[in-house]
């Protein structure tokens, strides 16, 4: 049976329903209806608004006080960041070859000169050189300016030749 027929016998259902039924029993069925319609219209959209509206202003003393604790350290954070922080220890060719050694490279040539220190690997692990250059730009404030790498024929082995200046930040 198609969707229209359906429909059309459906209707013709009710109608025949409704004729039935006295004035007393349409008027009822009618102001049933009515009431049915008003609680469903509140139930579904004047309830959940309302409701809602007392659950946000219930909670809008604590986000007032949740936003004036997050400005507060905002402002101490910036504070602190103003402050002056613990200079790291000053780039020197020892430090840089303690580090080296810590992690197993060997360089082929290390030279520091004043604020800049140009390193050479030749068949180094990538990744300790990686390592080693995220561990002194955490813990001295180490850079990297410049930067060649060059794959070799083995499997993370590189060639790498490395500018590095320390910073105040």
């Amino acid at each position: 049976m198609s969707k229209p027929n359906q429909f059309q016998e459906l209707r013709t259902r009710a109608d025949t329903f409704w004729q039935e039924r006295t004035d007393q029993e349409r008027k009822l069925l009618r102001i049933g209806g009515i009431v049915l319609g008003l609680g469903l219209f509140y139930s579904v959209l004047i309830d959940p608004a309302l409701s809602g509206r007392a659950a946000l202003h219930k909670s809008l003393p604590q986000m007032h006080q949740q936003a004036a604790e997050m400005q507060n350290m905002a402002r101490e954070a910036q504070a602190l960041q103003s402050q002056n922080t613990i200079a790291p220890t000053p780039m020197t060719r020892d430090n840089l070859n303690a580090g080296l050694a810590a992690r197993g490279l060997n360089p082929q040539s290390l030279n520091v000169t004043g604020e800049y220190a140009k390193v050479q690997f030749n068949g180094a692990q990538y990744a300790g050189v990686v390592a080693w250059l995220d561990a002194i730009r955490i813990e001295s404030r180490i850079n990297v300016v410049d930067a060649s790498f060059t794959a070799q024929d083995a499997p993370g082995v590189v060639n790498a030749s490395l500018t590095l200046r320390q910073g105040v930040r």
